[in-house]
């Protein structure tokens, strides 16, 4: 278990990388993004390359991260009935036929809704405010569990249930992981971790220039104050004699909900209102949404939206299989790209198969996601910083002389994260607790390549040149 202040850290080193990126996304917004950024930045005789593996990165991030969202949800809702039902003994199908349904739910809001999603996000937004302040509120007023101190809530830190040295089990909990939420609070910073991914709406916003890096570097604050309302609640009202209860459970809120309140009821009503969800949002104002179960169907509807816009934006330049199929878009739909969203949906039903045979390596997702994105964020800024950051001298929203420093302190920060997710939670490392991230990766890095050998490297051009006067123009 880590304290308050893990998160905190946590997002202050994500600063740098949010600045950087928002520099970038100020000169090229494009729903391209960072594989379009690579194309742009790297040299010609590279660029085409760098921008198929930056692409790949950031798809494959956007599926798994997506699908690590859909599986919290299921799980939710199966730990509720467990906490509600103790005589009912949950299996690995359950979760799975959960994550269909949702899946299907996501998806006819995504293609009958998409015109309402601005106001339902804009619901949310208010909805996930209001949530935390009940949280927060119901929580510390009921706290049948006692009150911890404030030393514990800001400064234990207890390193028996992970086995590793002190120094490492920190360093270790600054990331987001697959342990449950309150256990590695940090894995809230998963809506931190994936600030790169509001730029595939770029195009489909208002003024992109200036509101994508004001959505990405707002996400920080936001993230860190309304993260902060509903950890500490969390930290000092913790049912301490219960952790092992806890941990044992694949997403403890519910059964944490009413061991701090006392009943059934007020575990309920909390589990349907108000509690963080590991999430990203597609703008701003959906920043602010961290609710259980409500506040997760809120969530999960933008993501999977951000998702498809990313896939059929390389599905458009030739770089996924059947590429003309994945590419169309729906116009009698409002420009809906519904192959594509089709396509991410389906991708999570058959990846949640694996969670039918081993939990341990569907776990490993969540890492998989972080690392993809995180690396697809830190390509640009590599690549821009061995240019002398000369092709971002003259974006809109300028560094100036803290540019190279920022630049550097998020690629050093993306580094350890990468190898920090790749490393098992807990010692000694077994079959059950071991993490497969890094095959997992390999696995998707080989499918590229080979994509890439057979087909990409005659078709596949990089994205379409973008005009900041006219958006992309499909010449290459």
């Amino acid at each position: 278990m880590s304290s308050a202040p893990s998160f905190l850290l946590s997002g202050v080193l994500t600063i740098p990388l949010a600045f950087s990126l928002a520099e970038i996304s100020s000169k090229y917004p494009t729903s391209a993004g960072t594989y379009y950024w690579s194309y742009q930045l790297a040299s010609p005789s590279r660029r085409t390359i760098y921008s198929w593996i930056n692409g790949w990165l950031f798809v494959v991030g956007m599926w798994t991260i997506t699908l690590s969202t859909v599986t919290a949800l299921a799980q939710l809702v199966v730990n509720m009935v467990q906490t509600l039902r103790p005589d009912y003994v949950p299996q690995s199908w359950h979760t799975y036929i959960i994550l269909l349904v949702l899946n299907i739910i996501a998806g006819v809001i995504c293609v009958y809704g998409n015109e309402y999603l601005p106001a339902l996000e804009t619901c949310a937004a208010g909805y996930g405010l209001l949530s935390t302040v009940i949280l927060l509120i119901c929580l510390s007023s009921k706290a049948l569990s006692g009150r911890r101190t404030a030393t514990f809530a800001f400064s234990h830190f207890d390193v028996s249930f992970s086995g590793w040295t002190p120094g490492w089990a920190f360093i270790v909990g600054l990331l987001p992981g697959g342990k449950p939420p309150f256990f590695n609070y940090n894995s809230c910073l998963l809506l931190i971790q994936v600030i790169g991914s509001i730029t595939p709406m770029a195009e489909e916003a208002e003024n992109p220039s200036v509101n994508i890096p004001r959505a990405i570097i707002w996400t920080i604050p936001i993230a860190l104050v309304v993260g902060t309302m509903t950890i500490l609640p969390i930290v000092f009202t913790l049912p301490v004699s219960n952790v092992e209860d806890l941990i044992a459970q694949s997403q403890p809120a519910a059964l944490l909900f009413r061991l701090v309140m006392g009943s059934d009821a007020g575990a309920l009503g909390l589990w349907i209102l108000s509690m963080r969800v590991i999430l990203s949002q597609r703008v701003l104002s959906s920043e602010y949404d961290n609710l259980v179960f409500i506040g997760g169907l809120f969530a999960y509807i933008p993501i999977n939206t951000t998702t498809s816009r990313a896939t059929w934006s390389f599905a458009r330049d030739k770089a996924i299989p059947f590429h003309s199929i994945w590419s169309h878009v729906n116009d009698v739909r409002g420009g809906v790209p519904i192959p594509a969203l089709l396509l991410s949906l389906v991708i999570q039903a058959l990846l949640g198969l694996i969670g039918l045979g081993s939990t341990t390596a569907f776990n490993s997702f969540v890492g998989i996601g972080i690392i993809c994105l995180t690396a697809s964020y830190a390509m640009p800024l590599a690549i821009s910083l061995g240019n002398g950051r000369q092709d971002v001298l003259d974006a809109p929203f300028k560094l100036g002389k803290w540019g190279p420093l920022l630049n550097m302190l998020a690629v050093l920060w993306v580094s350890l994260q990468v190898v920090l997710l790749s490393m098992p939670l807990t010692t000694p490392v077994s079959a059950e607790t071991m993490n497969y991230a890094s095959p997992i990766f390999v696995g998707f890095a080989i499918i590229s390549a080979l994509y890439y050998v057979v087909r990409g490297s005659r078709h596949f051009k990089g994205p379409p040149m973008f005009n900041t006067a006219y958006g992309l123009n499909g010449d290459y």
